[in-house]
C-alpha cells in the first residue's frame, strides 16, 4: 500500500507539470530573450495573487542554470508590497517554452509560455490547467490589438474568462 501512496504522489506531482489539453508551448524560445521584467497586464484572478496590482514577475538566471523567479505587487488593501521568490527549470528541451516553476520547496507547476511576440514584447501565459492564465509584457500597458488578441487567443483555447482581471500597473498614492 505505501508504493501506491508514493506512485499516486508521483502521479500528482508530475501533473503539476502537465499541459492542458490543446496547449501548445512556444518553439525557438530564446532564454535569454525573455529574462528581465515583465508586467502583469491580464490574469485569470488566483488565490495567491488575490487583490495585488502593480504586479511584476522578474527572471534572471541561477548559478545552478536555472531561472530565479520573483514575483511582486501591492496589496492597496494592507499598503503593502507582497513578494515571491522562486526557481523555475525547463521540463525538457529548453528552446520549448514549457518550465516548472517552485515556490514552495519540491513543489513544482508547470508555466507555459503558448503565445509569444517576435520581439518577446508580449506573452500568454498559463499553468497545467486552464484555471490560470496570464498576460505578460515589457509595458505597463498594451494596445487594444494586443488585448483583442489575447482574449480570441484565450477562447480559442477555451480557457473561461468570467474571472479574468486587467490589473491596474499605476503607482499607489501615498498613504495620508
Amino acid at each position: 500500500m505505501r508504493n501506491f501512496g508514493l506512485l499516486v504522489l508521483c502521479f500528482w506531482l508530475s501533473a503539476c507539470t502537465g499541459v492542458p489539453e490543446g496547449i501548445v508551448a512556444v518553439s525557438d524560445f530564446d532564454q535569454e530573450r525573455y529574462l528581465g521584467q515583465w508586467y502583469e497586464v491580464a490574469r485569470i484572478d488566483n488565490r495567491f495573487e488575490a487583490g495585488l496590482e502593480q504586479v511584476t514577475a522578474t527572471y534572471s538566471l541561477r548559478t545552478d542554470g536555472g531561472i530565479t523567479v520573483l514575483n511582486q505587487g501591492f496589496s492597496q488593501e494592507t499598503q503593502e508590497w507582497a513578494r515571491a521568490e522562486g526557481k523555475a527549470y525547463f521540463v525538457g528541451d529548453p528552446t520549448i517554452a514549457h518550465l516548472k516553476v517552485s515556490f514552495f520547496g519540491p513543489f513544482y507547476a508547470s508555466y507555459i509560455v503558448f503565445n509569444l511576440d517576435p520581439e518577446y514584447r508580449y506573452a500568454f501565459v498559463t499553468g497545467n490547467t486552464q484555471e490560470y492564465l496570464w498576460l505578460l509584457a515589457r509595458t505597463p500597458t498594451v494596445s487594444d490589438d494586443v488585448k483583442q488578441a489575447f482574449l480570441t487567443a484565450a477562447q480559442k483555447q477555451g480557457f473561461s474568462l468570467d474571472q479574468l482581471i486587467w490589473v491596474k500597473q499605476e503607482v499607489p498614492k501615498p498613504v495620508q
